[in-house]
């Protein structure tokens, strides 16, 4: 019940973020959730939830979406989804532990770290940005940092990339929860119990309305701010965690 309550809230946060600033939901509940019953069901909660998420918000966004670059990505976030999957398959929880709180705090970092300082286009930085938010999305459930890295750097407008990243977050999600199926990196039975699907699923489209009601209200940079420091602290827990297992 204790992870019900707490990931159903970050479920709700990272929803209305997601709605306001295009990204959220991934960095709020995949940490989180992670902490509270290891990465590879955390991770796998935050896909799907992610799933429900950007249907409805690629539907709702549809006008303003780049679906030139979309189709750019798709295959890229595809190939990094299968290397994603082999790498959960194959590797201990501890080392999913450190590759989650590692990959969110270094996109963190990134991600805060560009604004103003770099500018790059061609083709070059559009496989790197889709490979690594492909591999990061079915690894740690983040793919938003990667592609914000992406964005601030070529320049991106914010409302063409917000819209944009929700047909991608459908793939990404997508793609991960499939390749995962299929190479068995899936959670342990009952780890997740069935009911909290449902509940999780359904407390998306309660956030996205309670994001939509104060879009006009809060600023992209409060609304960025809050995602990266539910993040941040998430990440720095898995990470401390993963090390101490690791090393222990």
């Amino acid at each position: 019940m204790t992870f019900a309550v707490l990931v159903i809230a970050a479920v709700a946060l990272g929803a209305a973020l997601q709605r306001v600033a295009g990204m959220g939901l991934g960095m709020s509940v995949a940490p989180v959730a992670s902490v509270l019953i290891g990465p590879v069901a955390g991770v796998m909660v935050s896909n799907v939830a992610a799933i429900v998420a950007a249907a409805i918000l690629a539907v709702l966004l549809r006008g303003d979406v780049d679906w030139r670059r979309f189709r750019t990505l798709v295959p890229l976030l595809l190939v990094g989804s299968v290397a994603g999957a082999l790498v959960v398959r194959h590797v201990s929880t501890a080392v999913l532990d450190v590759v989650l709180g590692a990959s969110v705090l270094v996109a963190i970092a990134a991600v805060v770290g560009s604004r103003r300082r770099l500018a790059v286009t061609g083709r070059g930085a559009v496989v790197v940005s889709g490979a690594v938010a492909g591999f990061m999305n079915t690894t740690s459930g983040v793919a938003g940092p990667a592609m914000a890295v992406y964005a601030v750097a070529s320049r991106w407008d914010q409302r063409s990339f917000a819209a944009t990243l929700q047909p991608i977050f459908l793939l990404a999600n997508t793609a991960s929860v499939i390749t995962k199926v299929a190479v068995g990196a899936t959670p342990a039975a009952g780890v997740v119990p069935a009911w909290t699907w449902v509940v999780l699923c359904a407390a998306v489209p309660v956030g996205i309305g309670a994001g939509s009601a104060v879009s006009d209200r809060v600023s992209m940079g409060t609304a960025r701010r809050v995602a990266i420091a539910v993040a941040a602290t998430g990440g720095l827990v898995a990470l401390v965690r993963g090390l101490l297992a690791w090393l222990g």
